[in-house]
């Protein structure tokens, strides 16, 4: 018994696409940007924007309990999404001292920078050239990671 099917052409489906690897607009694009980053050097000038990550939930939220609030905080960044790895990235990873994690194999996704109910995005700056991807200003503390047994 086959799978093929036919779909609207006059041969039936043989399990092989007559579109090769690498030539679509899409693929093309991807091709370029992988070899773009893997050339990266900080003379390229990748264009990044400045955002400002700053809490926006009260003191007194309950979401502040799994991650404390840093405060305000600038970073370059290629997107506002890209700004909040960015952030998150310099808090203390469980995998950096002798802790283990409760859902995840990484405490990066429970950064407060992460949280869009803690912490808004706004950018300030666009296509800045000069810049390289990290935190501009303000203070990250690394004691991000309570112990949950005293």
């Amino acid at each position: 018994m086959s799978n093929s099917a036919r779909t609207g052409g006059t041969e039936a489906f043989n399990g092989i696409s007559r579109t090769r690897f690498g030539k679509s607009v899409e693929s093309r694009a991807q091709i370029d940007d992988a070899a773009r980053q893997a050339s990266f050097t900080p003379d390229d000038g990748e264009a990044l924007n400045v955002y400002r990550l700053v809490p926006v939930a009260a003191a007194d939220d309950l979401n502040w309990q799994n991650s404390p609030s840093q405060g305000e905080v600038v970073v370059a960044a290629r997107t506002a999404g890209d700004a909040r790895i960015v952030a998150a990235s310099r808090e203390l990873d469980f995998m950096e001292i002798d802790s283990a994690p409760a859902d995840d194999v990484t405490t990066i996704n429970a950064s407060a920078f992460r949280n869009d109910k803690l912490y808004t995005v706004i950018e300030i700056e666009h296509g800045r050239r000069d810049l390289r991807r990290g935190v501009l200003e303000g203070d990250i503390a690394v004691n991000n990671i309570r112990p949950t047994q005293g």
